[in-house]
């Protein structure tokens, strides 16, 4: 696939991230690492804990013992969850973890999304984002980033990550074939981003890190770009 922004030398645009709610912390939770949302809850990785919550109420409805240190994902029926250097697959009904296969970063994992088939794990201190085949965790490419990488998502076929570097973090759209960054929303100074999901509609969904906060931000639509 040939993008129409390719080139390093396009000017991202940059705008103040709109927060439109905060949710959390959540039963005493001091510190969230993924988000995902599965079509009606969001659910927060809390370290042990997945917690999902109702977005419209705040009210968390289910709460799974699970070793949850980064990452989350939803592939439509399955949680996907970075645990140190391995991927559980985990039933949201049970919590049973059903497989597991190792992260392409060894235990220095950051962001986990599920988009076309296949899991992309963020690479933090590397810097990159690896789409990776979720039944063997083989890496299938790679895309280089220029700012510490924390949560990654795809919506509308775009491919947006978090980052967090000292006290500055961004949400920001970058070019999924050169990684040239479009988009950027900035975050209040001292306000981080760890895990990051858009609701599939106007919303990114915004782990807080040790806020112990979620935070909903508002996706920017695109006029179409020639």
């Amino acid at each position: 696939m040939t993008s129409r922004k390719s080139k390093d030398t396009t000017q991202p645009k940059v705008r103040p991230a709109e927060i439109v709610r905060e949710y959390g912390p959540f039963g005493g939770s001091g510190s969230i690492a993924g988000v995902t949302h599965d079509g009606q809850r969001v659910w927060a990785a809390t370290g042990t804990k997945l917690v999902a919550f109702d977005p419209a109420s705040g009210e968390t409805t289910r709460t799974l013992d699970a070793a949850c240190d980064a990452g989350t994902a939803f592939d439509g029926t399955h949680l996907y969850q970075i645990a140190e250097s391995r991927i559980d697959k985990i039933d949201p009904a049970t919590g049973k973890v059903l497989a597991s296969i190792p992260t392409p970063g060894h235990g220095y994992d950051s962001g986990l999304t599920w988009a076309e088939g296949s899991l992309w794990v963020g690479q933090y201190r590397d810097r990159k984002i690896h789409q990776i085949n979720p039944e063997t965790g083989a890496i299938v490419r790679t895309i280089e980033s220029n700012r510490f990488v924390t949560g990654v998502t795809w919506v509308d076929g775009e491919l947006w990550h978090a980052t967090w570097e000292a006290e500055e973090s961004d949400i920001r759209r970058i070019d999924p074939q050169s990684g040239a960054v479009l988009e950027r929303l900035e975050m209040p100074r001292g306000v981080g981003v760890s895990g990051l999901e858009s609701d599939g509609a106007d919303l990114f969904y915004a782990g807080g890190g040790e806020s112990g906060k979620v935070r909903a931000v508002r996706r920017p639509h695109n006029p179409t770009e020639h």
